[in-house]
């Protein structure tokens, strides 16, 4: 589809893609001269305001991530032109989506970088919309801005002149598949529907595309057998799947997964392989046990069975991942694939790519699905607000794709929900989501057609949240995917949990810690990623994250422990004990399986951390071909859903680099499963 922007735009994206990301750079996105501006103005007419210094002028406000810097075009009564000519703001949300060859995708959506120069110069005026998702980029940008105007000379309340709203309201329109979301299940199941020769309208309520899936660590497990070929099958690692087989199963669903697992484990060592064993079926058993048995068996089963597929398929869209197989952070197994762009940017310039080429999609956003329209016992529609409160209603023919995500930014519904006794008062907790995606609202629009909701008392925490904001920004390549190179201490220079273990876990751990936080500490040994000139999956540079305090850095580990205020000898005992659990295989203390270097060589890296609310795991009940199930068990005519918003899959624990999974497995069935209805 041809829904490109008339802006002519001349980008140099200057991202560092390295790890999750690609090749080396500073990582701020640069913008010449022309980037991001208007056509000139010739004059304004006069409006009485006091005249300006007329001149160029530059300022810079602090961002998401940085410092946005603007330069101003200004005549003695008019501003002629304004230019973004850096930042360092989140691809997708402040700064432009692009490809993987670095083309800007306009089709994802309102990026303040771009409108908020061009709103600017045609309004005459900094007061103006900010875009919907990325308030403190927009925010930035028109302070910026005013402080360029006050250098001027300027009567900054001259300049506050409310625009008028001249946009015309948005009109009814029909397709046969509405989706609601443009996250990455609901962009998957866009796409999946068109390919199945739906037309399809997706409703986004931010400016642009992306959801959460932008902001994740762009993870996705699945078994390889090339890239496990390359992975020896240690003691340690062998015992966890001894013990997983001998326990007493629970049902005989359970029995029979488990029969399948001890067959293929048995052919294994009996052919005396020495690679790492893998298989969909030990998948699922896996992502089950370790969900505390509370999600639906079938529901996983459909999750790890597809999740080759599903790899196959998003590969087959454009998607590229990294020719390396790690265990991402709680991922508990070596399966686990990397995006080759800035964390979720890959996954969602991949769906945004496939969008614009297909004539049978239509994307709106800034606009906010209200309540889903229901007649003679099948939803039909929705009912949405765009930006300036107009009512619109968008009818599907076939139906509708909840894909909204999860409330884990809903304090109200966290504090409702988190009834399972295994957190106390989440409260005070931060999210590592966006606020304005993870709200709930999905969940609330599918009650009141008469949904059911399964395991909405599980809640997950991460421990990636940095310790500033709670964002799952701003932290070394290897502290999502490099768990068999660091571990943990706490602020005294103690280990304190098994790195590689379950994330509810790791977290309760975390939060009886002093001060609730911790320490990831890395090495330069091993040969993952070079520690000191990789760059982060956000596009830092290891420079920046040490001069902005995001990491902290010692040539030895006593120059380490000093600048942490830890007692060096409490330090140097903790990683000399770990470094003879290497050589041993064994981590008799906190049974540790996953080894793959001693920490020996500086710089030594410590990256502090705290436990944030991550994911929400309980939501509306589906089948495994995504129908939306009554509180009587049935599916409800014309409504499918995937990703967060649903429940039933993810248990009491979800594995990391299964969320993505999720999108993509599900995301793609709810979307083939509506086409065919």
């Amino acid at each position: 589809m041809k829904k490109a922007l008339a802006l002519v735009l001349a980008f140099a994206l200057l991202m560092g893609l390295a790890a999750c990301t690609g090749a080396a750079n500073e990582g701020a996105v640069e913008t010449p001269d022309a980037a991001g501006t208007p056509a000139p103005v010739e004059s304004a007419e006069p409006a009485g305001k006091t005249p300006l210094k007329a001149g160029t002028y530059t300022a810079s406000k602090q961002g998401m991530n940085g410092d946005v810097t603007v330069e101003v075009v200004v005549s003695e009564d008019a501003i002629q032109s304004v230019t973004v000519t850096s930042n360092l703001e989140t691809p997708g949300i402040g700064s432009p989506l692009t490809d993987a060859e670095g083309n800007i995708l306009n089709e994802a959506g309102d990026i303040p970088v771009l409108v908020i120069p061009q709103r600017i110069v045609e309004a005459q005026s900094v007061k103006v919309d900010a875009v919907t998702g990325a308030t403190i980029t927009s925010a930035a940008i028109i302070g910026a801005v005013t402080d360029c105007l006050t250098q001027a000379g300027a009567n900054i309340d001259e300049w506050k002149a409310q625009p008028a709203v001249t946009e015309a309201a948005a009109a009814n329109d029909e397709a046969d598949v509405v989706v609601v979301g443009g996250g990455g299940a609901g962009l998957a199941a866009a796409v999946a529907a068109a390919q199945k020769g739906a037309s399809v309208i997706i409703v986004e309520k931010n400016g642009a595309v992306g959801g959460d899936t932008l902001v994740c660590g762009a993870i996705y497990n699945c078994p390889d057998e090339e890239l496990q070929s390359q992975v020896t099958m240690t003691d340690a690692v062998k015992a966890t799947i001894e013990k997983a087989l001998a326990e007493t199963p629970v049902s005989e669903e359970h029995a029979a997964l488990q029969a399948e697992v001890q067959a293929q484990w048995d052919a294994y060592k009996a052919a005396g392989r020495t690679d790492l064993f893998d298989s969909k079926e030990w998948f699922a058993l896996q992502t089950w046990i370790n969900g505390d048995k509370v999600a639906n068996l079938d529901l996983v089963k459909k999750l790890c069975y597809d999740a080759a597929a599903g790899y196959e398929w998003i590969k087959s869209l454009g998607m590229k991942f990294d020719a390396h197989i790690s265990q991402g952070a709680g991922s508990l197994w070596q399966r686990t694939h990397t995006s080759t762009m800035q964390m979720g940017t890959g996954f969602i310039s991949t769906y945004v790519k496939n969008i614009r080429e297909n004539d049978k999609i239509k994307l709106f956003t800034n606009t906010t699905a209200k309540k889903l329209v229901m007649e003679n016992g099948r939803v039909c529609g929705v009912i949405c607000v765009d930006k300036n409160g107009n009512e619109v209603t968008y009818s599907a023919k076939k139906g509708v794709v909840l894909a909204t995500g999860g409330f884990s930014a809903n304090s109200k519904m966290i504090s409702q929900y988190n009834t399972s006794g295994k957190w106390s008062d989440l409260s005070k907790v931060p999210t590592t989501n966006r606020f304005s995606c993870s709200q709930g609202d999905g969940i609330t629009m599918a009650l009141e057609v008469g949904a059911s909701l399964t395991d909405m008392d599980q809640i997950q925490l991460l421990y990636l949240g940095n310790v500033k904001d709670g964002g799952l920004t701003k932290y070394p390549p290897r502290v999502v995917n490099g768990t068999d190179q660091e571990i943990f201490v706490n602020v005294n220079g103690e280990r304190f949990v098994r790195e590689d273990g379950r994330r509810d876990e790791i977290c309760l751990a975390v939060l009886q810690q002093p001060q609730q936080m911790f320490y990831f500490i890395e090495s330069a040994d091993g040969d993952y990623v070079d520690i000191k000139n990789a760059i982060s999956a956000d596009g830092f540079t290891f420079q920046y994250l040490e001069e902005n305090g995001y990491i902290v850095v010692g040539n030895t580990i006593e120059e380490l422990a000093t600048k942490l205020g830890m007692d060096p000898a409490v330090l140097k005992n903790t990683i000399d004990e770990f470094n003879a659990c290497v050589e041993a295989g064994k981590d008799e203390k906190f049974g540790r399986t996953l080894f793959s270097v001693k920490l020996e060589k500086g710089p030594f890296v410590a990256t502090p951390r705290q436990a944030c609310i991550h994911h929400t795991m309980g939501g509306v009940t589906i089948d495994e071909y995504c129908h939306v199930l009554d509180t009587n068990g049935n599916p409800i005519p014309g409504l499918v859903a995937a990703g967060e918003v649903t429940g039933g899959i993810h248990g009491g624990n979800r594995l990391g680099g299964n969320a993505v999974v999720d999108t993509v497995v599900y995301g793609r069935q709810a979307g083939e499963t509506i086409a065919m209805e």
